[in-house]
């Protein structure tokens, strides 16, 4: 015990190795698994290629971003006594690490597609083993990069800022370890913002294309192969809800943990590990709940067709939550003292174990919420089935109102648990309920991942006209994917509130000011400004969806009407060029959304100081998380309310199914909803995180202290206020 006591720091990083090699193992047992016959297996190559073209034209554009980024943020370094140029190869890293973890997210997706089309041949519990087994190895691969990095970074930043010069842990060395280490989250969140938009509007864009001219226009399924567009579509699945997935858990993994460093920093504490456990405690955290979610993924499987696959990931999702709490609890009594003090708020270590239940318990309620407002066979969806049937204004209205409503309870959810973490252990209780709610990502991640898998083999399946009942299991994962990954964008948008706040907390330490005092003008028009930045940043998004998907509507329709042959199937449509389509609509679109993040908080900041970039931050996190909620809801409630019509659904005695006029109705709800639930929606977690951690980075450069030339300013002008009045009183007298 007491080796592992002096080396901890050191074995952090063993847990980030065990996923990794965990993650190998898995890939591996996808890759030996039957691809099925040579058509399968040539559609499947289609989609891979396309992926993996778009993703090489994303790198290119982002690794010029990064270079650039990475040489202004090695000169603004130098310039502070806080940072330093290292700041630079740290982003590097965070940037290569991000897009690595989208990669392996994307590599794999890829070829477990087509296996798990071909595994749905011979049974549901099949097709859910390979499609959850591909999940989780993005899951697996994206915590353990996040460990890995994380620690290894951490243990470098340590030794030559702190052990090196023999500095204080809790004085400007250590702070200049994190700030570095800071660099880290913001090439992960960069590149992630980056991917998720990029991603959004390629998916979408293709999606909204198949839908509008395939299925409502030509009549033929979405994934037919006839549909010129569904190529780009099935990529879209991989580059949107896998790449961008990844990258931006990874990144919200990698800014949650860093925000209650930051926050451990400031700890005032006697413990047996040099004063560093609060620092400590989160990466450690992170690592037992990665191992824990490796085990838990054995737990999701069934035996029977009519066993339910959303109470097999049910079970892995609950188990590891619970064994990832009693293994806190014993790491929080191991590594914390008794008693605790963060800027005046005494607390103890059992008050941390609570804050970390309190998060592990809103991450809970939040999948519970939003799995009710987007599945099917619930109030929510079920009301919008029924007002597709007077059309397709009505559908949109439905689909509108339950987004809005969606927002009420996870809301009041996330407030209690802001407020009960806090109260437990103040700011720092806030950031480690967020460290807990995110320490089994592996695991969520692994249940979004299986969706855009089962998705992709569906519409192999489609394509390959294979037997009715491959396409109804692979329907049936799909379904529950939608669900999954709605709630997994939930998940993201609490774990984002709560990181954000963390995050501003720690921004407030380092800028040197003590309150945001929304009775200034120029604070509260900050807030002001903060609160419609989700707005601009959504319209862009969805705008740029809009443009695609037109572009994209105008070439199906002329492939269908110059290639003849195609609706006869003898003719090939040609696939490449919708998807080149996608590609550059993507690249082209996605740089203003991301230029906003990345320069409104330090036009802000360096203008007007660090008081009223706290008031944008403040409206920024608000309207972000409100608008994130809403939309993704929205889009994953009108996306199984289509879904809904495959299967059958009756309304006011009558019984419709796909191709009916309620169906077309749901149809055009679901294109509204696409970019919604998978472009601007969950980019909102992204845009509040990115945009705290730049605030957190340019902090030292806005530092406030009591030589601040605006405080006295501000002072000369009171004096001379007072001298006037009493000139004045003594004129009356």
């Amino acid at each position: 015990m007491q080796i592992l006591q002096d080396n901890l720091i050191y074995t952090i990083p063993l847990f980030g190795i065990i996923g990794i090699l965990v993650m190998l193992y898995k890939s591996a047992w996808v890759i030996k698994q039957d691809a099925g016959d040579e058509n399968m297996r040539t559609l499947a190559g289609y989609i891979a290629d396309g992926a993996m073209a778009f993703l090489k034209a994303e790198w290119k554009v982002l690794g010029y971003f990064a270079v650039i980024a990475a040489i202004i943020l090695a000169f603004s370094g130098a310039m502070v006594e806080t940072s330093s140029p290292v700041i630079a190869i740290s982003f590097l890293i965070g940037a290569f690490t991000s897009a690595f973890a989208g990669y392996i997210g994307m590599n794999i997706a890829t070829k477990a597609n087509v296996r798990t089309t071909h595994a749905a041949r011979t049974s549901l519990a099949q097709a859910l083993k390979v499609s959850f087994t591909g999940g989780s190895v993005m899951g697996i691969g994206v915590a353990g990069l996040a460990v890995l990095g994380l620690g290894s970074l951490f243990i470098v930043f340590y030794q030559m800022y702190v052990v090196q010069t023999g500095g204080d842990v809790n004085g400007h060395e250590m702070e200049k370890a994190l700030e570095v280490l800071a660099g880290f989250s913001l090439g992960a969140e960069s590149i992630a913002l980056f991917a998720r938009v990029g991603g959004g509007i390629y998916t979408k864009a293709a999606d909204v294309g198949a839908d509008l001219v395939g299925k409502v226009e030509a009549g033929i399924p979405e994934d037919d192969v006839r549909n010129p567009a569904t190529i780009a579509d099935n990529v879209g699945d991989n580059v949107g809800d896998v790449a961008g997935m990844g990258a931006d858990l990874f990144g919200s993994y990698v800014a949650t943990i860093l925000a209650t460093m930051v926050l451990g920093r400031e700890i005032q504490s006697a413990d047996n590990f040099g004063g560093i456990a609060p620092i400590l405690l989160p990466m450690l955290i992170a690592g037992l709940g990665l191992i824990f979610s490796i085990v838990a993924t054995s737990f999701v499987k069934i035996k029977e067709e009519t066993d339910s696959v959303q109470n097999a990931l049910n079970m892995g999702n609950w188990s590891s939550i619970v064994m990832t709490a009693i293994a806190s609890f014993l790491a929080v009594k191991w590594l914390l003292p008794d008693t605790m003090t963060i800027r005046g708020y005494d607390f103890t270590s059992t008050d941390v174990f609570l804050s970390i239940m309190v998060g592990l318990i809103v991450g809970t309620l939040m999948s519970i919420i939003t799995e009710y407002y987007t599945a099917m066979g619930k109030r929510p969806v079920n009301s919008i089935i029924q007002q597709s049937s007077t059309g397709h204004a009505t559908n949109i209205i439905a689909g509108l109102a339950v987004g809005m409503e969606s927002t009420v309870l996870p809301i009041l959810v996330l407030a209690a648990g802001i407020y009960g973490s806090y109260y437990f252990a103040g700011l720092y209780g806030v950031a480690i309920a967020a460290a807990g709610m995110m320490a089994t990502t592996a695991m969520q991640l692994a249940i979004d991942a299986f969706g855009p898998i089962a998705d992709n083999a569906g519409g192999i399946a489609e394509m390959s006209q294979l037997p009715e009942e491959v396409r109804h299991r692979t329907d049936n994962l799909d379904a529950v994917g939608n669900t999954t990954a709605a709630t997994g964008k939930g998940f993201a948008i609490a774990s984002a509130a709560l990181t954000s706040l963390a995050l501003f907390a720690a921004f407030v330490g380092i800028a040197g000011i003590d309150r945001i005092d929304i009775y200034k003008a120029d604070v509260l028009a900050g807030l002001f400004v903060g609160g419609m930045i989700p707005y601009i940043f959504s319209a862009l998004c969805i705008s740029a969806v809009g443009r695609a998907a037109m572009d994209m509507v105008q070439e199906v329709r002329r492939q269908f009407r110059e290639i003849p042959g195609i609706m006869e199937y003898k003719a090939k449509p040609e696939y490449e060029k919708c998807v080149a389509i996608s590609t550059k609509a993507s690249l082209r679109e996605m740089m203003l959304p991301g230029a906003i993040a990345l320069i409104v908080p330090i036009i802000i900041g360096f203008a007007f100081g660090p008081e009223v970039l706290g008031g944008l931050l403040a409206g920024v996190t608000v309207s972000g998380v409100l608008m994130g909620m809403f939309q993704s809801n929205a889009g994953g409630a009108w996306d199984n309310a289509k879904k809904s019509f495959e299967k059958g659904v009756e309304i006011n005695g009558e019984t419709y199914y796909k191709k009916s006029e309620p169906h077309k109705a749901s149809v055009t709800g679901d294109t509204v909803g696409d970019p919604f639930k998978d472009t601007s929606g969950p980019s909102m977690n992204i845009l509040i995180k990115l945009m705290s951690i730049v605030s957190l980075i340019i902090a030292p450069h806005i530092h406030v202290d009591g030589n601040d030339t605006t405080a006295i300013k501000s002072e000369i002008k009171k004096e001379v206020r007072v001298t006037e009045v009493k000139s004045a009183i003594t004129s009356l007298k």
